[in-house]
């Protein structure tokens, strides 16, 4: 990537997915000076770009690889791409394999370990970011969990031939599996079809789903409205359902949100009343997320309550905006 003209890179990376640009971003940024020789080697393995290109050094640009990744992605979804690649840019450099393990499904994870020795499991999810790994060990009875927890805890160091050994049955078993593999449907794009279809079509869809499946129907409600969603109602919806919400949870419910999405609430408050709120974001001390979420999911809930009544008007899909 980096020996590409910066705009046939952009080309290149639009078709990564963001996990691929996080890593390939974060291995961008751990190259220091490359020979040409290294270069024209990698290259090869690729499709030539590089060769007879002389005996020059490349610099690696921060710039660059920032420019790079911001025109591929847009500037919100680089952001916190980058900010990845920052935070992992410093630590030590890690097995490609294990990298890869990362942007796994915990549930193939959780099917490829339910049989292996405790030990193993543990060295893998030692591997795995701390939110994976939890959704792994969650799949396992209490007794093996508190014996998987209690090696991970007490792991010191390992015989390089056994990592090498696991990184390759990894490899071989879980990660090229689910290369192989293409995962359609789901909640979410349920929800996006309900969406598109209107309300007075999603309406029985809905209701048949809570009589059949009424914990798929929930998720489903779930995915259609979304607490972000709250951001894009107009003024007057905004103003109807500040007046069914606490100033406490409206607060707690703003604490992760940026600046010009609270300007929303704001602009819909008293100047006394939005400084106040503004105060009490300022001096709230932490709080857990889960708080936050269930603050925000109330707010959710109070719009589809007035949804209705009729008192707040939520577009969905492309249905007949007409007057009446």
């Amino acid at each position: 990537m980096l020996s590409l003209d910066e705009e046939q890179a952009v080309e290149v990376m639009k078709n990564l997915s963001a996990d691929e640009v996080r890593r390939l971003g974060l291995s961008m940024s751990r190259l220091r000076n490359v020979t040409m020789g290294d270069l024209e080697s990698a290259a090869q393995e690729f499709c030539n770009l590089a060769r007879d290109k002389g005996k020059r050094f490349v610099p690696v640009q921060s710039e660059m690889i920032q420019n790079i990744i911001t025109k591929a992605l847009g500037e919100e979804r680089a952001k916190k791409v980058l900010s990845v690649i920052e935070e992992e840019s410093f630590s030590p450099y890690m097995n490609p394999v294990i990298e890869k393990l990362r942007s796994v499904d915990p549930k193939i994870i959780l099917d490829f370990t339910k049989m292996e020795h405790p030990q193993t499991i543990a060295l893998i999810l030692a591997h795995l970011k701390p939110e994976q790994a939890a959704q792994v060990l969650d799949g396992y009875e209490p007794e093996k969990q508190a014996d998987i927890v209690k090696r991970i805890a007490t792991i010191k160091s390992v015989p390089q031939e056994f990592v090498e050994e696991m990184t390759r049955a990894l490899e071989s078993e879980i990660i090229l599996g689910s290369a192989q593999e293409e995962y359609f449907g789901g909640i979410d794009l349920s929800a996006e079809i309900l969406n598109r279809m209107g309300r007075k079509a999603e309406g029985p869809i809905l209701n048949v789903l809570e009589e059949q499946v009424p914990d798929l129907a929930t998720e489903i409600r779930n995915q259609m409205f979304s607490f972000e969603d709250i951001f894009e109602l107009d003024d007057g919806s905004i103003r109807e359902i500040l007046k069914e919400v606490s100033t406490e949870d409206l607060a707690r419910a703003l604490k992760v949100v940026d600046a010009d999405m609270r300007e929303k609430f704001y602009s819909n408050m008293s100047r006394r009343a939005a400084e106040m709120l503004e105060d009490d974001l300022e001096v709230m001390p932490p709080i857990r997320l889960s708080e936050v979420e269930q603050c925000q999911r109330q707010i959710v809930d109070a719009a589809r309550r007035l949804e209705a009544e009729g008192r707040v008007r939520i577009s969905r899909g492309e249905e007949d905006d007409e007057f009446v």
